[in-house]
Order: structure tokens, then C-alpha cells, then sequence
């Protein structure tokens, strides 16, 4: 399988989210008060500061609408913004803008959502060298968008999907009878094509894994204190991450046990949605 690029996925999600805004009829509001060719200039302006993660999505949509209109990029993907700062200038049909406005503004708005929650976390571990890392805990049909907003965000995207990366978690291993037993079956079948990462709960099922020569494991929601004991038994033979119960309050503790990266399912699937607004002059 061919991976989407960002922007084949940013043209397919915006196609698709100006289909379900106009179903058969269109803006019938703004067609009804707005004459053909009515002009009008504005700009996409951000009510509180964060970070900006899919500012193309703009002009993907004006170039989809039936009545020209330009937009002037002030901004870009991974800058910070300020309150009140100004993220786009636009230019040109009325009923372009309007009828436009709530996907373009849906759109980024989310991206740069995702994008400052992953900046805040980034910071909050700096100085301690370990990866922010995203999952595949991200809204059906956006993950190549929701993960490169991560990237812009100063994250690392981890696998992109089931068919690119081996993750042995709790369900495989209690079908499997072991981990010993899940990891044994990974390598008869895939050889030595994909490296392989297992989840542990406990120090017991991590001796067990690194006995396996595993590449990378999982420390699945163990405390602060534990994961430093990890990262002690491990002692560099593979790489750690830390995942589950990590908020933006203790994902500094949890860095500085010595983990290499954190994963957080929240930054795609609970990450509030920046606040922009278009205000029209």
C-alpha cells in the first residue's frame, strides 16, 4: 500500500467536507443575499496563540469554489502565533469566502489544534532528548493530516498503520500464551523485515521480551519510579518508550526517567481545535 502524501489527503479531506456542506443545493443563505461577483477582502485571524499546522487547506478550498478568490498565506505550517494574530489574508468573490469560510476554518483549526498541544509537550520535555511520538489513535479518514500535524508540531510520527510496523500488544500475547511465543510466531513469519516492538506491563513481562532480543518495548502505564527501574533492567539493549496515563503535567517525571520517547494517543484524539476566526472587512 501506497502512503498518502499530506497534500493528496488535505485535497481528498477538503473535497469531501465542501460535498457534505453543500449537499445538492449549495449555500443557500449566502446565494440567496449575495449577487454573483460581489467582491470582498478579509482575513483568517487566530483568537488565542498556538502553533499553525495546515494553513494550505485555504487555498485548497478557494481553488475548489466556482467564484475566484486568493489568499495570501501570512503565516505557514510549524510557526507560532499570537493572539490576535493574523494567519491568512484573503481576497476576491464573496460567496467564495463565505460559503468557504467553515471548512477552511474546520481544517486548520484542527491541524493547528493537534499541532500546539504536541508544541506544548515538546517543550515541556525539553533539555531531556526523549521523542514525542504520536499513535494510531487518530479520527477515521485524517491520520496522514492529524500525524503531520504532529510532525509540525516538533513531534516524530510513529507507524503510520497496521502494515508498516510490528507492535506485539497485551491482546496478541494472551492469544499467543506468551510473549516468548508472540515474538517467536513474528519471526517465522516476517524474518527479520520489520523490527519488533512489544508491550510490557510489568518488569517480569520486560525480562521476558528482552530475552527475545525484541528491538523496542512498550512500557505501558507503569509510574515514574517503575519506568526508571525499566530503563535500568534495559540498560540500552533496546529502545523504551513510555505510553498511557502521560498528561502535559507528568510527562516531564516521566522524561526524565530515561525512557528515549513518549507516545500520547491525546494529541490526535482529544486535542482541542485552535480558535480562528474570519473576520471580514
Amino acid at each position: 500500500m501506497r502512503r498518502e502524501a499530506p497534500e493528496e489527503a488535505l485535497a481528498r479531506v477538503v473535497a469531501e467536507a465542501l460535498a457534505e456542506d453543500f449537499g445538492d443545493r449549495g449555500d443557500i443563505t449566502t446565494n440567496a443575499i449575495i449577487p454573483p461577483g460581489t467582491a470582498m477582502t478579509g482575513a483568517i485571524r487566530s483568537r488565542e496563540a498556538g502553533r499553525i499546522a495546515g494553513i494550505d487547506a485555504v487555498r485548497v478550498v478557494l481553488a475548489r469554489m466556482p467564484e475566484p478568490a486568493s489568499a495570501t498565506l501570512v503565516s505557514r505550517d510549524g510557526a507560532d502565533i499570537e493572539a490576535g494574530g493574523t494567519v491568512a489574508l484573503l481576497s476576491g468573490s464573496a460567496r467564495t469566502l463565505l460559503s468557504g469560510e467553515r471548512v477552511m476554518l474546520n481544517v486548520l483549526g484542527r491541524l493547528s489544534g493537534i499541532a500546539t498541544a504536541t508544541a506544548a509537550v515538546v517543550r515541556a520535555v525539553e533539555g531531556t532528548g526523549v521523542a514525542v511520538k504520536d499513535t494510531r489513535k487518530t479520527t477515521p479518514g485524517l491520520r496522514t493530516l492529524e500525524k503531520y500535524a504532529v510532525a509540525a508540531g516538533g513531534g516524530v510520527n510513529h507507524r503510520s498503520g497496521l502494515y508498516d510496523a510490528v507492535l506485539i500488544k497485551d491482546n496478541h500475547i494472551a492469544v499467543a500464551g506468551s510473549i516468548t511465543a508472540a515474538v517467536a510466531r513474528t519471526r517465522s513469519t516476517l524474518g527479520t523485515n520489520f523490527p519488533i516492538q512489544v508491550e510490557v506491563d510489568t518488569l517480569a513481562q520486560l525480562e521476558e521480551a528482552l530475552g527475545s532480543e525484541v528491538a523496542a518495548v512498550l512500557l505501558d502505564n507503569m509510574k515514574p519510579a517503575e519506568l526508571r527501574e525499566a530503563v535500568g533492567l534495559v540498560n540500552r539493549r533496546c529502545h523504551t518508550e513510555a505510553s498511557g496515563g502521560i498528561t502535559l503535567a507528568n510527562v516531564r517525571a516521566v522524561a526524565e526517567t530515561g525512557v528515549n520517547s513518549i507516545s500520547l494517543g491525546w494529541l490526535t484524539h482529544s486535542a482541542r481545535s485552535l480558535d480562528l476566526g474570519l473576520d471580514m472587512d
